[in-house]
């Protein structure tokens, strides 16, 4: 569908990628991998159009569309949500347009047997065809699924798109990409400003979406469970594994040792003939052979080892001083601007030590929450306190932002650091992956993964007892979160943590509290057992809400379609999986139940079909089938069971 062509990109003289090709093809499901800076949002540009390659060129057929959502970008405020999320079916418009026409004109004329009449129904019934094919009729109904999905509430649809954070309108740009559903999505980072819901509703989507999907994360179970193939750039070329991210990392490990011994090989192989080159460079009975070896050392193809690869991020946060045994203790603690309520009745308790995660949808008070531990809002409900000998350290949502653009990556920490450790500084930066002459880049030219890890760096330089992140893991590659992650697990201090990152939580923290709907609510154990008892809980919602909207409807014509559309859907696809697990193992066991009675007719009468009754192959096909049709059985049994208590 789309190829990709010898393409070359380069920066200053130096090429980001040299000579990749690969195709798009139909339905493909890429994840699109590297370290930060290795060119993967370039690569998404240069297949856009939007940055012309240095060499190659990009073949798109003209009836391909493409959606691009970037990791930044200028977004409308001149309409409320619904009506903005509406305009991506703009396209529709004229199509409307000509359907109205044809009918009217239709509508107009009386020559029923003329030829230009059968044409025109022709013509109508085709562009009829087409508009709904395209979604026409329903665009309501999908901009509805779409923004519930991302986690809108239907109150808000009206409110103008102004009044909302960025982040936000991502999510409204993000709709609106979907909606439009183009031949290839282009998607850089989508997740940054989602929560853990609208990831899930999100993966959901983009298995059934009918398109190819090239996608940039640096979230490993959000690609898991959306792409079956990766393409890594590492050191300016592509190399395609025809497998999800996790299987990727292990045939990457297998390819990265066999290429760290061909890399030894060359090395010793260009020691050894550069020493010989150096004994006999003056002997004239060994110019030939000098010769020889010189012209082979500059036709040897040097082989590279990603450098990202070679060197460690080693991250020890200082050891913690001692704080009281209760670090922070709030009791119906609530937040509320002027007239629009946050949350309220936060009871939350951590103790020393204890690795605390706050998750729910955008907006509902986690960050809110920090912030008034910081002291950077005043709460309007209820009471806290912190700990005895309690020291914060912070690092809000925004802290690689907000850092001074127009000083060096050094400068950023001498600033704040102080006695001793002013000594050490280039060995803070360089386990932080600031090596050499990048400790003097200006901070503006940082990319967002960078800037994230100097964030950090700066937050190590003092020992803190209770360390409260704010997405601290937005824009950092897959290696710089494995490593900052077990630095946080390594940590004896305290840690409030809020986050998205499904795997990054996953084994770092052992108490969940959930901000929803106004309310905060603790949940024992850690993200994966959250998720589990949350999903429960949802389904045990709709059980409750089922009987009595079928009521209504049954008594007053009202619909269950008030019911919440995205927890109606998740419902029915349960049950859709279920049902369609149920018939493809009655249709198993018809085929194989046929198949045995065949068998039974052959030894029945084998002279009519030429078989031998006694040969112990037929027998061990015909046991084999019958243990088939057991193991069948029994995978209904499980599965009649699940869906019987699905439907209750």
């Amino acid at each position: 569908m789309i190829s990709i062509n010898n393409v070359t990109v380069s920066f200053g003289g130096t090429d980001l990628f040299s000579s990749i090709s690969f195709m798009i093809n139909k339905r493909d499901r890429i994840g699109l991998v590297g370290r930060n800076g290795a060119g993967k949002s370039t690569l998404l540009k240069v297949i856009l159009g939007e940055r012309v390659p240095d060499g190659g060129m990009v073949a798109i057929p003209s009836e391909v569309t493409l959606g691009y959502l970037p990791q930044q970008m200028k977004v409308h405020d001149t309409r409320s949500v619904f009506e903005e999320t509406l305009s991506a079916f703009e396209h529709l418009k004229a199509l409307e347009k000509e359907v109205e026409d044809l009918t009217a004109e239709i509508g107009s004329r009386d020559d029923y047997e003329s030829d230009d009449y059968a044409k025109l129904c022709a013509r109508l019934s085709d562009a009829n065809e087409h508009y709904h094919l395209l979604g026409g009729g329903n665009q309501d109904g999908e901009a509805e699924m779409a923004l519930l999905g991302l986690g809108f509430k239907r109150e808000e649809f009206e409110r103008p798109t102004s009044t909302f954070s960025g982040g936000w309108r991502m999510r409204i740009e993000l709709a609106k990409l979907l909606l439009r559903r183009p031949s290839v999505l282009l998607l850089d980072e989508p997740t940054n400003h989602l929560d853990i819901e609208s990831i899930q509703w999100l993966e959901t989507y983009l298995k059934d979406y009918p398109g190819a999907l090239v996608l940039i994360s640096h979230d490993r179970v959000f690609l898991d469970n959306v792409t079956d193939r990766t393409i890594e750039i590492s050191l300016g070329k592509v190399y395609d594994y025809k497998t999800s991210y996790s299987h990727y990392v292990e045939l990457r490990k297998e390819r990265r040792e066999q290429q760290l011994a061909a890399y030894t090989n060359q090395q010793k192989q260009i020691a050894d003939t550069e020493d010989f080159i150096e004994r006999f460079r003056y002997k004239a009975t060994k110019s030939n052979q000098v010769q020889s070896r010189i012209k082979q050392l500059e036709k040897l193809d040097i082989i590279e080892v990603d450098e990202e690869d070679n060197s460690r991020l080693n991250i020890k946060f200082p050891p913690a001083p001692r704080s009281g045994q209760v670090v922070i203790e709030s009791k119906e603690l609530g937040k509320s601007f002027g007239e629009k309520h946050v949350f309220s009745g936060a009871n939350i308790v951590v103790e020393r030590g204890e690795k605390v995660a706050l998750v729910g949808r955008n907006g509902e008070g986690k960050s809110t929450f920090a912030k008034i531990l910081m002291g950077e809002h005043p709460h309007t409900e209820g009471e806290y306190k912190l700990g005895h000998n309690v020291n914060i350290g912070y690092f809000a949502q925004n802290e690689a932002d907000i850092m001074d653009g127009n000083i060096t990556v050094y400068d950023t920490l001498e600033h704040v650091a102080v006695g001793d450790i002013r000594t050490r500084l280039r060995d803070i930066l360089g386990a932080f992956l600031f090596r050499g002459e990048e400790v003097d880049k200006k901070v503006m030219v940082l990319s967002g993964g960078e800037r994230s890890r100097l964030a950090m760096a700066r937050l190590m330089l003092e020992p803190h007892n209770l360390l409260i992140l704010d997405e601290p893991t937005n824009h950092m590659d897959m290696r710089s979160k494995d490593i900052l992650k077990q630095a946080l697990m390594d940590y004896d201090g305290t840690l409030l943590v809020v986050s998205h990152d499904r795997e990054f939580l996953d084994g770092l923290v052992s108490k969940v509290y959930e901000f929803r709907d106004g309310v905060v609510k603790e949940h024992l154990g850690g993200i994966q057992e959250f998720l589990a008892k949350r999903k429960m809980e949802r389904l045990q919602e709709l059980e409750r809400k089922a009987a009595p909207a079928q009521a209504s409807a049954n008594a007053g014509g009202v619909s269950d379609g008030k019911q919440s559309y995205l927890e109606k859907k998740e419902f029915d696809r349960q049950i859709r999986k279920a049902e369609n697990t149920v018939t493809n193992i009655e249709k198993e066991i018809e085929r194989l139940e046929g198949e045995v009675a065949k068998m039974d007719e052959m030894f029945a009468n084998p002279s009519a079909h030429n078989i031998d009754p006694a040969d112990p192959e037929l027998f061990k096909k015909y046991n084999a089938l019958k243990k088939s049709i057991e193991e069948k059985m029994y995978e209904w049994e499980i599965a009649h069971e699940e869906l019987e208590g699905l439907k209750g």
